[in-house]
């Protein structure tokens, strides 16, 4: 069943990122029928990381500076070390996340991606989790920090490592297919 067929999806991301934590929530959104964008400060492509080394290269559908959330039903961001420090640098990456929380729109977001959230200036009061060497970073910007495989508030899905990746995928699925969450408003 194509639960998101009339969905369109972006996936934010730098040069850094955790390959897994992109190509399987990608591939989970194609097979639910969703379109899937690649959007990043990056112009032309982006480059994984897997096992510490530099690894795949993942074209870019559209720069940060094109897009806002009015073109989307969902955001994903994949986590890895150096991904989510880099978009935090990037005001157009950060005003693109916020514009999700002001509409409602769900949010996914793996491992060390709830980094982002942060600058983003939208944990405060959520129940998140993530790689757990960001758990004091969620904590101190006011997030109550949980320590599950996957969870979920009001349109917000959070994981802490690829080995969450089935219970992340299935529930951003279905936070996606349901769309606005009031209770995600900012």
């Amino acid at each position: 069943m194509k639960t998101l067929s009339n969905r369109q999806i972006a996936i934010l991301t730098e040069n850094g990122f955790e390959e897994v934590e992109l190509t399987s929530p990608m591939q989970a959104l194609k097979d639910a029928g969703a379109t899937v964008h690649i959007v990043s400060p990056q112009k032309e492509k982006v480059k994984a990381m897997k096992d510490h080394e530099w690894s795949i290269e993942v074209p870019v559908d559209k720069h940060v500076s094109e897009v806002n959330a009015g073109d989307y039903d969902g955001l994903v961001l994949p986590g890895g070390v150096f991904n989510p420090d880099q978009l935090r640098m990037s005001d157009q990456a950060i005003r693109f996340i916020g514009e999700f929380f002001e509409a409602g729109k769900p949010v996914a977001a793996i491992c060390h991606g709830p980094q982002v959230l942060i600058s983003a200036n939208v944990v405060r009061g959520r129940d998140i989790t993530s790689y757990p060497s960001i758990k004091t970073d969620l904590i101190n910007a006011g997030a109550n920090w949980l320590n599950h495989e996957v969870v979920v508030d009001n349109g917000l899905v959070t994981s802490r490592t690829p080995e969450d990746l089935p219970a992340f995928n299935k529930k951003m699925c279905e936070e996606f297919a349901e769309g606005i969450h009031e209770g995600q408003k900012s």
